[in-house]
This record gives structure tokens, sequence and C-alpha cells, in this order.
């Protein structure tokens, strides 16, 4: 993992080009809560190819309609579970209660908190 740090909360990397895209979108891995039909009918326009699983109450309404419900969704169960592989990562730093609320007031002491939690969990501490 590599933090880089920036100034008065700007982000880091360039503004997006205007046109298509350079590379084909990279499937989508979601969560429950990312099951709205507005999300994946974006999704489904822009041709990204996506495995989010449909909340309970979701599944209800197309099995109340019988078969004018339409089909389920596609859901690869392969896939699901490594979906938070990144959210993981990125927690576990967070376990470190200054870098999670941001104590420190200037961007070096901050850098060097980050730094430390990240060693401390790299060698198992």
């Amino acid at each position: 993992m590599h933090a880089l740090r920036t100034g008065h909360g700007r982000h880091p990397c360039a503004p997006p080009r205007r046109g298509p895209p350079a590379h084909p979108p990279r499937p989508r891995l979601g969560d429950k809560g990312y099951s709205s039909r507005t999300i994946r009918v974006h999704l489904r326009r822009r041709r990204i190819a996506r495995t989010i699983p449909e909340r309970a109450d979701q599944a209800a309404g197309p099995r109340r309609r019988g078969r004018h419900g339409g089909r389920p969704p596609g859901f690869d169960r392969e896939k699901y579970p490594h979906r938070n592989t990144v959210e993981r990562c990125f927690n576990r730093p967070k376990q470190y209660r200054g870098t999670a609320t941001r104590y420190d007031r200037t961007r070096e002491s901050y850098q060097a908190a980050v730094t430390l939690a990240s060693t401390l969990l790299w060698i198992n501490l």
C-alpha cells in the first residue's frame, strides 16, 4: 500500500478526459446497498458487468407479480466474496484512532501517523 497526502483536501489525480474511455470498464462488485434499480440501469447503459446481490425486499416484488415480474438480475456467487478486499485493506489502518479521526494539525505529522500505523500492521504488532 502507498500512502499519498495532499493539502487542503485536493484530490491527487488529474481531471478526467472527455470522450469515450480508453479501456473497457471493469466489472463492478457491490453490496446489497447498491442494488437499487437506478444503479443497475446506469451500469447496464454503460455496458458495465456487475455482481450485486438482490435485497430480500426487492426480490419479493417480482415473485409477487409472477411471470410479469421479469427475470432476476444476474449474480455470480464465485466473484461476490472478493468485493470487499480493498475495503478491508483500508479499514485496517483506521483501527488506529489518530489516523481515523485526523487529530494531527499538519500534513507531515498525519503522514507520519499513517506510515507508523501501516508499518505496525505490516509487522503484525
